[in-house]
């Protein structure tokens, strides 16, 4: 298990739609996996979920990442439109650098907005949306 499975008592955001090339690694977030894709012709690493490999078009595997890595950029948003995320802001959506080179996109939590830089080291929990589905969110690494 690479990531701590966390429970809220009602999940308001929008919850992901799994659809057959992308199930599996909403599923295995929600028993504490992160997935990303390799592909066994070529090695490429890559992230979201694709049904083709985007080096070489083989078709790619699952594989389970660390749930650690560094932020490559990110921002804070601090206005918000959507209802279900007004009550959310200020927050920082992040594009973080696993350890297996692939870059994934998530919200940084468990620490003030302001602190946030580039290169901090993160790691990966999940928060459970509805059964069966977990989504990845990331906090400093200790």
């Amino acid at each position: 298990m690479t990531m701590d499975v966390r429970h809220v008592d009602e999940w308001t955001k929008p919850v992901p739609a799994p659809e057959p090339v992308s199930s599996e690694f909403w599923s295995a977030a929600a028993e504490g996996r992160l997935l990303i894709q390799r592909c066994p012709s070529c090695g490429s690493r890559q992230f979201y979920p694709r049904a083709l490999c985007t080096a070489c078009g083989g078709v790619p595997e699952w594989e389970e990442a660390s749930g650690r890595g560094t932020i490559h950029t990110f921002t804070v948003i601090r206005q918000q439109g959507a209802k279900t995320f007004r009550d959310e802001v200020p927050y920082v959506v992040a594009m973080i650098e696993l350890e297996e080179g692939p870059r994934m996109m998530g919200n940084v939590t468990g620490c003030p907005v302001d602190s946030v830089s580039i290169g901090m080291a993160v790691r990966a929990y999940a928060v459970e949306a509805e059964p069966g589905v977990a989504i990845p969110f990331w906090e400093p690494s200790p």
